[in-house]
């Protein structure tokens, strides 16, 4: 009987995001079914995420948090070696553009085949354009690259990626944890409201679009409604602001990073997305399994997830657009809940686990020697 196969996920983890919750997902699955899997955390010196690792560890994946203070990327690469040394993987998966641009070279030069999961990209400051310029071009020299929607595939190719070694493969929702019901779920937030409470969760940060959502919730004209915006960033102060500026300062609230929010999403009359850029947006997945309904921008890969029938798609960046989608589903809670359950029914038939490991065992067979 062969040996399972052995990888290695890669990846320097932030707090809380889509990429860290694909991953936890991803080694979660293929450990579960039979693949030896670990998972290497690349973290600054200092406070640690970890929300990650508990989630890993609680579903038996084995995890290594590799420490280093700043960019001391030589060293980094060193470590990697060592542990590449030592833990002897078939294939290295990484997640995001340090890993891709530093340490998947680590992989090549000692002969392991690598892949990398392109998760979408952000823009925003000058810096991290160019780390994604550098990651860009990295791909180039890769084994496989998966997009995680077709619009990323196409992007892709525009930068000089070889059509042969792009891999398009959507994300899937593997359960981590259950839902709280309604009323615990609100409890959990401090809500003591039984009136509609609308629900974002995402990064602070401009490719989210947060200063986007608090302008069109001041616009849905329901005076009793709750914003609850969970995550944090460098926006935080700028919502706070508009916020106040619109009158609304009272009705919006900033938990700030939730741990294993997914849960708490039944606390929600509906679930929005106000970002500028997607790939496969993970809370979607995770909104659809909880049957909350949905008012979502259809950027990236958004429209190849849900359709007019499962979810309000706002095709217009202006926040106008965004709360006439809330307005309509907070109005109609019939229609909403039935939208909630057709996704949930779309979640069931093309987001599932079992074909996402599958897919991704092929791609790992397929770049082996």
């Amino acid at each position: 009987m062969p040996a399972p196969l052995r990888i290695l996920h890669v990846l320097a983890p932030g707090d809380v995001g889509g990429l860290e919750t694909v991953v936890a997902s991803l080694a979660s699955a293929q450990a579960e079914g039979g693949m030896s899997v670990l998972v290497a955390m690349l973290v600054e010196a200092g406070p640690r995420p970890q929300e990650l690792r508990a989630s890993l560890e609680e579903r038996g994946v084995e995890v290594r948090t590799l420490v280093f203070k700043g960019r001391r990327y030589l060293a980094e690469q060193r470590a990697v070696g060592r542990l590449l040394d030592s833990w002897h993987p078939d294939v290295v998966h990484t997640h995001g553009y340090r890993p891709d641009v530093v340490d998947a070279p680590v992989a090549r030069g000692r002969g392991i085949p690598t892949v990398t999961t392109v998760h979408g990209f952000t823009g925003n400051s000058l810096k991290n354009r160019f780390y994604e310029w550098l990651q860009r071009r990295a791909f180039r020299r890769f084994d496989a690259v998966v997009a995680v929607s077709s619009r990323l595939a196409r992007e892709l190719v525009e930068t000089g990626v070889l059509v042969t070694k792009i891999r398009t493969l959507q994300n899937a929702w593997a359960p981590v944890s259950g839902f709280l019901d309604r009323d615990a779920a609100r409890a959990t937030l401090g809500l003591d409201t039984h009136g509609p409470v609308v629900g974002w969760i995402g990064r602070l940060t401009p490719e989210k679009g947060p200063e986007l959502m608090v302008r069109a919730f001041a616009m849905v004209e329901e005076e009793t409604a709750i914003l609850v915006m969970i995550g944090d960033g460098q926006k935080r102060e700028e919502v706070r602001r508009i916020a106040a500026s619109l009158g609304v300062e009272n009705r919006v609230l900033l938990p700030g990073i939730v741990p294993h929010a997914s849960r708490l999403l039944r606390a929600f009359d509906v679930l929005a997305l106000t970002s500028r850029t997607e790939g496969t947006p993970m809370v979607l997945l995770e909104a659809m399994a909880a049957g909350t309904p949905i008012v979502t921008r259809a950027v990236g890969g958004v429209p190849e997830m849900l359709s007019e029938e499962e979810a309000v798609l706002v095709h217009s960046g202006e926040g106008l657009a965004m709360a006439r989608g809330l307005r309509f589903t907070l109005s109609k809670p019939r229609e909403a809940s039935a939208r909630a359950a057709r996704a949930r029914r779309r979640l069931e038939r093309d987001f599932s686990v079992g074909p996402w490991v599958k897919g991704y065992l092929e791609i790992y067979e397929s770049v082996r020697p």
